[in-house]
């Protein structure tokens, strides 16, 4: 402990495994080890595809670039302590370096979610005017974008790991993950969080709660130009080139949404029921995206098993 007058800081917070199953961490992390794996070597795979493949130097693929450079990052922020858990045990971490991790986790969080909204607007132009989609997404358009992404996931998540070190905390010092999660610290503290909270929600609200909204605005938009289309056919082939980027936005959203209303709300939830939901949400999507994006896209697809049958060549 850091002792400066009534100011009481920990060294360390004690981090939680799966609550209830520490008997079992061994077995249970195996399903984790290969979810890491495959978020790791298919997200890899998709960068390495999309920049040996001069077809796939579009806009549409550009973006899902920054979407598995995002969940590559997810994945190794919270791979270190998640396995340390389950492999070795290893529950401590250090101050600055737990709040390092969530301030990484969050930013990181806040990019897929901006990134997610750039592709539903991409979907949209392609769409709704397939004539002019080169000019207004063209490359320079995308690095615009991209340096929007980083900006405002940066700079407005700055000042978080401040408001945490300013606060006096108990004696209390196990966290409810195998990582450090803002509102989790932040209820750690014995000191007036008010701060703390109100900018967290004005931060959530006016980033991924707008960007939620404009991404099923665009959707709407999208839907009723499919609609406008002369057959059935065409409708559904439109509708189909979206069926990837939906499916990412369900599984990063919905748990997302779940785990704030936990955090915020869920006092008497089970915490197997809170580990359970952190889990699907910072594990589950960088694994899943690059699998559904694989099976959905026939580009990224046929590029996949050329390179494949060139290297057994």
């Amino acid at each position: 402990w850091e002792f400066n007058g009534s100011f009481y800081q920990p060294s360390a917070f004690l981090m939680m495994g799966i609550p209830g199953l520490e008997a079992l961490h061994h077995w249970i992390s195996i399903p984790f080890f290969l979810l890491y794996f495959i978020a790791l070597l298919g997200n890899g795979m998709i960068l390495f595809i999309i920049k040996k493949t001069q077809s796939l130097h579009e806009p549409m693929y550009y973006l899902l670039s920054m979407l598995a450079v995002t969940d590559l990052g997810l994945a190794l922020c919270t791979l270190p302590t998640t396995l340390g858990i389950f492999w070795f045990n290893i529950r401590r971490i250090g101050f600055d370096a737990c709040l390092t991790q969530m301030y990484f986790i969050h930013t990181l969080s806040l990019s897929e979610s901006s990134v997610l909204l750039a592709m539903a607007f991409d979907r949209f132009i392609a769409i709704s005017h397939p004539l002019r989609y080169p000019a207004i997404l063209a490359k320079s358009t995308i690095i615009k974008i991209g340096l929007a992404v980083i900006l405002r996931s940066v700079l407005s998540l700055l000042p978080l790991p401040f408001l945490l070190k300013r606060l006096t905390y108990c004696k209390k010092t196990e966290l409810s993950h195998s990582f450090c999660f803002h509102p989790d610290i932040m209820n750690l503290a014995c000191a007036d969080i008010k701060v703390n909270v109100f900018y967290g929600m004005i931060i959530l609200l006016s980033t991924v709660g707008m960007d939620f909204i404009f991404i099923v605005l665009s959707y709407i938009l999208i839907i009723k130009t499919a609609i406008s289309l002369a057959t059935k056919d065409e409708c559904l082939k439109t509708l189909n080139t979206c069926v990837s980027h939906i499916c990412a936005v369900l599984i990063f959203f919905i748990p997302m949404i779940g785990l704030c209303m936990i955090h915020r709300f869920g006092k008497n939830i089970p915490p197997l029921v809170n580990t359970l939901v952190a889990y699907t949400y910072l594990v589950i999507p960088p694994a899943l995206n690059p699998i559904i994006y694989s099976i959905k896209s026939s580009h990224i697809r046929g590029a996949l098993l050329r390179a494949l049958k060139k290297k057994s060549y």
